[in-house]
């Protein structure tokens, strides 16, 4: 493959600089750059080769960990996951929108996970543990009503792409209603109810206007919408024990 030549125009901030605690943008050119390449490849390049300053967040580069959320050209991503040829050989970055900056790229992610905890992210069962002492069984019908929002990886690119969650931070977000999602609709937890009543409080799914940039923002492909209404149609057809069982026959 051809080498490319890649220029890179990235949003900058560093709070603890003055001149440089209000946002800017500082261009970086690459070359010998191949179009299979990832952004986040050619960051760690611009950080090892040309600016030793520039500050991201990264861990296992494979899309597992969600680290390195970001804006590329507009739309939040993995830059991990994200191909040179995908994005053109003029790429824009930016940190996600609606979290305070930390530096550059890195934001402050206490308030989403704020959120996350609000929601009671864990299994509830106080029945005695099976007699055989092993797990507690469902069905793979059971399971698959709920397996779609077990692939959350808490990257936050859902919650940052919400623009009611960019109007109000206090709204819990779509990743927070996806975690809740996997365990109100898991047949062997207990709390489906109390995590219903907290997400029917002034800002939990009803703030959520359906506007769909969630679901195309995730990198794992969840339906996040598809979730999110799920979530609305439980609360409306009441916070019972029963309520499962009678939103899946609904859909079904």
């Amino acid at each position: 493959m051809a080498d490319l030549t890649v220029k890179f125009k990235i949003r900058r901030q560093n709070p603890e600089i003055p001149g440089k605690d209000k946002p800017y943008w500082q261009e970086f050119t690459l070359t010998g750059v191949e179009p299979t390449d990832r952004v986040l490849e050619m960051l760690h390049r611009i950080k090892w080769e040309q600016d030793g300053t520039l500050s991201l967040r990264r861990s296992c580069a494979h899309g597992v960990c969600g680290s390195d959320a970001m804006r590329i050209n507009g739309v939040n991503a993995l830059a991990c996951k994200v191909l040179i040829q995908d994005v053109g050989n003029e790429i824009m970055v930016e940190p996600i929108l609606g979290l305070p900056v930390i530096k550059d790229l890195i934001v402050d992610m206490e308030p989403f996970f704020d959120h996350y905890r609000s929601v009671m992210p864990y299994y509830v069962n106080n029945d005695p543990v099976p007699e055989d002492g092993r797990e507690r069984l469902q069905t793979q019908a059971d399971k698959d009503k709920f397996d779609d929002t077990t692939k959350c990886i808490l990257c936050a690119c859902c919650t940052t792409s919400c623009p009611s969650y960019w109007a109000n931070g206090k709204y819990v977000g779509p990743a927070a209603i996806v975690q809740a999602h996997r365990f109100i609709f898991d047949t062997r937890d207990q709390a489906a109810k109390e995590r219903l009543n907290i997400l029917a409080e002034e800002n939990g799914v009803w703030r959520c206007r359906t506007i769909y940039n969630c679901t195309p923002a995730c990198p794992r492909e969840i339906q996040v919408t598809k979730a999110i209404g799920e979530v609305k149609l439980a609360i409306q057809r009441g916070k019972t024990d029963g309520i499962v069982k009678v939103v899946h026959a609904h859909q079904h």
